[in-house]
């Protein structure tokens, strides 16, 4: 891991990592186990995760924790994959706490139970006033979702006399986006093997690299991150320009 670290290019890391954790329930069924015991072992790759990208440079963390796709699942994963989320941040904050993380979380926390909404209010307060990494948690979240409240927002500023037609632009839309405070995704990881975005950041994730790995959540750890960072920083961004054009610019 000492190796993979010092190859890794300080001066390139990107802003902002984006991650779709999959594979828990796959995994823990090649165990021989219940879903939820997959979940139980994600928590860890989770820890070791945020403590790579803190431990980098990254300043922002985004985790698809949990879609609103995912309230369509049995009802006892859904209630254990809740009592898991308040269990680990009542667990983890103070550690978050310490070393300078500041949670965030976006996705529509009205549908989560009450017990969980408090829990993470009381998280959002401690880390409130820390500078370092943000770890922000997407929960009960969709990208169709989030565009679509921001369509609505911006119709009813309309309606209202607030925000005039012609003014409309990309500035306007990324306004009333939950992610409105950060920065683009410049990378998004997905693992255990599956080729899609899954309705997660689909207006942020416009020219994100996009990295897939066939390793289970579960058994995702810093040098798996550390190899997709440099799988990043081998590829050429260009937003839509020429080589020629990016080489002339620099």
């Amino acid at each position: 891991m000492d190796t993979l670290i010092n190859q890794i290019d300080r001066e390139k890391l990107p802003r902002h990592i984006a991650i779709i954790m999959d594979g828990n329930g796959r995994w823990a069924q090649e165990q021989g186990e219940d879903r939820l015991f997959g979940h139980y072992h994600g928590v860890e790759s989770v820890r070791d995760i945020v403590e790579g990208c803190a431990e980098i440079g990254i300043q922002f963390l985004t985790l698809y924790a949990f879609s609103t796709e995912n309230w369509d699942r049995p009802e006892y994963e859904v209630v254990g994959l809740m009592e898991l989320l308040v269990s680990t941040i009542r667990k983890e904050v103070e550690t978050l706490h310490k070393n300078n993380i500041r949670l965030h979380v976006i996705g529509d926390m009205s549908m989560l139970p009450a017990y969980a909404q408090q829990e993470l209010n009381e998280a959002l307060e401690i880390t409130a006033g820390n500078s370092g990494l943000n770890l922000v948690m997407a929960l009960s979240y969709s990208g169709r979702w989030e565009l679509l409240n921001a369509v609505k927002s911006i119709a009813n500023e309309v309606k209202n006399n607030r925000l005039q037609l012609e003014a409309i632009n990309q500035d306007t839309l990324q306004k009333y986006l939950c992610t409105s405070d950060f920065p683009d995704p410049e990378l998004m990881i997905r693992t255990s093997g599956e080729y899609r975005i899954s309705n997660f950041l689909l207006y942020q994730l416009a020219y994100a690299e996009l990295y897939f790995t066939n390793v289970r959540w579960p058994e995702f750890r810093k040098n798996n991150l550390f190899e997709a960072i440099m799988d990043y920083q081998g590829r050429e961004r260009r937003f839509g320009k020429t080589s020629k054009q990016i080489e002339e610019s620099k």
